[in-house]
Parts: C-alpha cells; sequence; structure tokens
C-alpha cells in the first residue's frame, strides 16, 4: 500500500510518557514530602499510581468519566493506597503534575530522525491524541517536534475520543484525505489499533515494549527506525 497520510499518536510512541511522568512524579513526590506521609519508596508510590492513570485513562478513553475527574481522581486512587484520603492533596498535585509534564522533552530513540526521514519522503504527517489540548502542545512544543505536524487533531477539538470512528473521520477530514491513502501510527492496542481498524484504516503497532497481541494490524515495529523499510 502507498500512503501519503500518516496518522501518530504522541505519548508512549513518540514522546516517552513513562520517562517523563517519572521525573515529574518524583519532583512532586520531593516537593511535596510525600516521603512523610505516604512512603519513603518512591517506586511503590510510582507504581500504583501507574497502575490507577492506566485503568482511569482506558475508563476515559471509553467515556465512562469525564477529563476533570481523570486528573485528580489518579492521585486519589494513589494516595488511598497509603490510607490517604486527601482530596486536596489529590487536586493540588494533579495541577502541579500537569504544569510540569509538559515541560519534559525525552522522546524515544530514532524520533527526530524519523520525522525528518518522512518528511523528506513528502508524507503529509499529523498527530491524533486523546491527550488535554493545551498539554499536548506544550509537549510538542517544548520537544521541538510541533514542525512536523501538518495537524494536530485533540480530543478536544475532535470532541471525540479514540478509539471511536468519530474521532478518525474527524481526522480524514481536517486532512482532507481518504482512508485508502492513511495509515495511523501507535502504541495502543485498544485506542490506536482496534479504533483505526474498526473505522477501516491500516495500521502500523508501535511496539516499543513487545506487548503480545491477538490483533493483526497491518505492520508491527519494534523501534521507531524500522518505519524506514516500510515507509
Amino acid at each position: 500500500m502507498t500512503y501519503t497520510h500518516l496518522f501518530f499518536d504522541l505519548d508512549h510512541t513518540l514522546w516517552d510518557f513513562e520517562t517523563n511522568s517519572k521525573e515529574t512524579l518524583q519532583e512532586l513526590f520531593i516537593s511535596n514530602r510525600l516521603h512523610e506521609t505516604i512512603t519513603l519508596d518512591f517506586n511503590l508510590f510510582y507504581e500504583k499510581y501507574s497502575f490507577h492513570n492506566k485503568r482511569l485513562w482506558h475508563r476515559y478513553n471509553h467515556g465512562f468519566i469525564k477529563q476533570d475527574e481523570l486528573k485528580w481522581k489518579r492521585m486519589w486512587h494513589a494516595l488511598l493506597e497509603f490510607k490517604l484520603g486527601d482530596e486536596q492533596l489529590s487536586k493540588k498535585l494533579s495541577r502541579e503534575y500537569l504544569e510540569i509534564l509538559p515541560n519534559k522533552k525525552a522522546l524515544f530513540p530514532y524520533t527526530i530522525e524519523i520525522l525528518e526521514y518522512l518528511k523528506n519522503k513528502h508524507y503529509k504527517i499529523h498527530l491524533i491524541t486523546n491527550g488535554f489540548e493545551e498539554v499536548q502542545w506544550k509537549k510538542l512544543e517544548n520537544s521541538k517536534i510541533n514542525g512536523y505536524f501538518s495537524n494536530v487533531i485533540t480530543s478536544e477539538i475532535a470532541c471525540s475520543l479514540k478509539p471511536k470512528k468519530e474521532i478518525f473521520d474527524f481526522a480524514i477530514n481536517k486532512a482532507n484525505c481518504n482512508y485508502e491513502e492513511c495509515v495511523m501510527l501507535g502504541d495502543n492496542l485498544d485506542a490506536d489499533i482496534l479504533g483505526a481498524m474498526n473505522a477501516g484504516m491500516d495500521t502500523i503497532f508501535v511496539n516499543h515494549i513487545r506487548e503480545e497481541t491477538t490483533l493483526k494490524p497491518t505492520h508491527i515495529v519494534y523501534h521507531l527506525k524500522e518505519l524506514q523499510e516500510i515507509l
């Protein structure tokens, strides 16, 4: 298949969310003296937060909770793991997390190189992200990759979330193209891969963590450099 339009996910695909998030949480852990109130073990706190963050993002992607609830309740549930039910602190941590996180700049290896490669091959490159509008733009600007994308489609702009077909339809219309000439590149099997497949778009599963799946994406890569063998 010859593609002309590429639709990337951002977090966990190009922007190294785990590295950036862990650094941010370490800063919050120290500045808010959580070692005095919940545990001395930051890694245990990070493990609990990550579990609830992933769980609540799944619920958010499928429309079970609202954005504001996701933002602070992931902190709330993490603190509850240590018998601390402090809503005020949870909301404070949430605000500070979203202020610090988008200033982090870690990208997956070969991100800039592959974007340059794709740009030089005259692909139209776009983003489809469920991340929060203001936060995602700051991530793009601070990591210096904002200039590679013709369109940035966030769930807030599209009024829809991956894996719903509506956000993919919105992206196709925004890019003025059709499904046959597009491919979705992402790490999330549910939101990115199954969502795009159900919408009628080819897919490239960017499987950094070598996750097993019974899904059959059009292609699977384990490192961004491997995209040069496909595109």
